[in-house]
């Protein structure tokens, strides 16, 4: 009896131990600029179309990639612009499995600021480079999405110059572990 009741509490604390590892191991995705559920502030936003804003791209870094991660991804999108299919404001992608952060800035290609090898696609502006958020004036505010991509693959074949769309479709053919950022931004 004394044994069965060892092996039981032995067994339990083995499951508590895997699960605990499990959760620390989970993806996250963490800025020093942007926080979960907050504002974003006037330095991430763009500097056009009626926006007053800086158009850094934030810092972001992370932690708990999966063990078989070969690459990473990053994109910004925000579902609430008027366009029927949402709007991409960054692309980012076959950045090393070896990073994990992106500098403040690193959005501004002539910067030179992402780990070396990372491709920068173009969002929907058509730009090649980071476009903060602008939503309407007097439109509610609008959601923006950041997501952290884990893949299984080096580098995503698709053509230079594809739309975010195209770079999307392959990244969800590699993902191995996600993590997202939300914030708001209205005017």
């Amino acid at each position: 009896m004394k044994m069965r009741r060892y092996l039981s509490t032995a067994l339990a604390g083995s499951v508590f131990v895997v699960a605990a590892t499990t959760a620390q191991a989970q993806l996250r995705l963490i800025s020093t600029d942007i926080h979960a559920g907050g504002k974003i502030p006037n330095a991430q936003v763009f500097n056009a179309m009626g926006c007053t804003g800086n158009n850094v791209s934030p810092e972001l870094h992370w932690t708990g990639a999966p063990a078989k991660t070969k690459s990473f991804a990053l994109t910004m999108y925000d579902p609430d612009a008027p366009t029927g299919s949402g709007w991409w404001h960054w692309v980012v992608y076959d950045i090393p499995a070896s990073a994990n952060r992106l500098a403040g800035g690193a959005g501004d290609a002539g910067k030179n600021l992402l780990p070396a090898g990372t491709i920068m696609g173009k969002g929907d502006a058509g730009m090649a480079a980071y476009q903060g958020p602008c939503p309407g004036k007097g439109d509610k505010p609008h959601r923006y999405i950041f997501t952290l991509y884990a893949l299984d693959t080096d580098k995503i074949d698709v053509p230079s110059g594809a739309s975010a769309a195209y770079v999307g479709f392959n990244l969800h053919m590699h993902q191995i572990g996600k993590a997202t950022l939300t914030a708001r931004y209205g005017r």
